[in-house]
């Protein structure tokens, strides 16, 4: 199984047009602003699919939730590439929003049940990384598909074709899946049951304070780095004009051949941030002591992205959102890991999905925003400012030691 898990994950990050994205979007003729807006969207389609969808993957089939969530992201990619104007492309938002909902937190409960059932739940970080740096190898990988894609098509829109394939693929590997790893499903469906099972959720993560920190935690953390990652596409399309080397090829030929580099070191890198999350909480004594050094590192980078952001010292720029995107990787699998030490079995998925959702939400409101400033003060400041005020509040708001797991509660 943890070869399938693996390959999810490989295939998955098969996004031939992540890395191009933004640079799609410009060449449609949109602001930043309006891109923004798009994120945010697609976020808000997310949240509010996300935590029905891991009540209904928890009651009534996890490998069904997966299936059709790889459905409806095919259907986003052949959206995005036909459509001419900014109005289709809601519509893309939101299939690829409800692909994401239905996936997110419901795959890792599926690698942590099957954990369980192995008897080797104590190794939820570790595993979890080695499935996510396979992710993060599959991103590297398809970067380099993408940034050939585009280097011979001399555009960024092409691309979404050619990632219905390894989406398709993954299709096929979900069938390779047992049956076990559906949860104890229901065999007809009741509106009653997933109200209830999203009850007890959504009151764990209210009323149980350490859940609450998480989704705080998750919110400024993840939500941020969401909002603020792709700012990095137009910063390397710009460095690539700049470049006096390959002055032969045309704008987008360039943009490609740089784009292609510089993800494929992050993510290369990232894919081993994330097979060693675990030793970085070994080190610190817990995935608890791991995360707040790691929020001390995210201050620090963010806080020296403002001045070179404002200054436009590209080299600089490159090296720290790299290190922004390692440091992400280290953080995600001890994130997850703690979320799971807090939630019981039966409502696995469902307390993931509200994680996930947490992000959405985050993202919601940081996307427009950041979009709308950058657009304001035409440079990519605003970016720093946010996540070193966000940073300083967390560790303002939360310096003690996590409390120890709620008593289950009954679905």
């Amino acid at each position: 199984m943890l070869f399938r898990f693996s390959l999810y994950g490989f295939l998955k990050n098969q996004r031939y047009y992540e890395n191009f994205l933004y640079l799609a979007f410009l060449e449609k003729g949109l602001s930043y602003f309006a891109i923004g807006i798009l994120i945010g969207f697609r976020e808000v389609c997310t949240n509010l699919f996300e935590i029905p969808s891991g009540a209904v993957a928890d009651l009534y089939g996890r490998r069904r939730a997966m299936i059709f969530s790889f459905c409806a992201y095919i259907v986003s990619f052949v959206i995005f590439a036909v459509s001419k104007s900014l109005f289709p492309l809601f519509a893309a938002m939101f299939f690829y929003g409800l692909g994401d909902a239905f996936r997110s937190g419901t795959h890792k409960a599926m690698i942590f049940d099957w954990l369980r059932l192995q008897g080797r739940s104590d190794e939820k970080t570790k595993v979890y990384g080695f499935t996510r740096s396979w992710s993060q190898m599959g991103s590297a990988i398809s970067v380099l598909i993408a940034g050939a894609l585009v280097f011979y098509s001399g555009n960024f829109v092409d691309i979404f074709y050619f990632s219905i394939i390894p989406y398709a693929m993954n299709i096929v590997n979900f069938f390779g899946y047992p049956a076990r790893l559906d949860g104890d499903r229901q065999s007809e469906f009741s509106l009653k049951a997933v109200v209830r099972m999203l009850g007890s959720a959504l009151k764990q993560s209210v009323q149980f304070p350490p859940l609450r920190r998480l989704v705080f935690e998750g919110m400024g953390f993840e939500g941020m780095y969401k909002a603020s990652k792709d700012y990095l596409q137009p910063i390397l399309k710009q460095t690539a004009i700049a470049l006096p080397l390959l002055l032969t090829l045309d704008e987008s030929k360039r943009t490609a051949l740089l784009v292609a580099g510089v993800y494929f070191v992050l993510h290369f890198l990232s894919a081993f941030a994330s097979r060693n999350s675990h030793q970085v909480s070994n080190w610190r004594g817990g995935d608890e002591g791991a995360a707040r050094f790691m929020w001390w590192i995210d201050l620090a980078l963010f806080a020296l992205l403002i001045p070179a952001l404002w200054f436009n010292w590209h080299p600089a720029i490159i090296g720290l959102f790299i290190a922004l995107a390692i440091l992400q990787n280290f953080w995600r699998p001890g994130l997850i890991s703690r979320f799971n030490a807090q939630s019981t079995p039966e409502m696995s998925a469902t307390i993931l999905s509200i994680e996930a959702q947490s992000k959405s939400l985050a993202t919601i409101i940081l996307a427009p925003l950041l979009g709308l400033l950058v657009d304001s003060v035409s440079n990519f400041s605003p970016v720093g400012i946010a996540g070193t005020c966000i940073a300083v509040a967390i560790l303002l708001a939360y310096r003690g030691k996590l409390e120890e797991r709620p008593a289950s509660v009954s679905v």
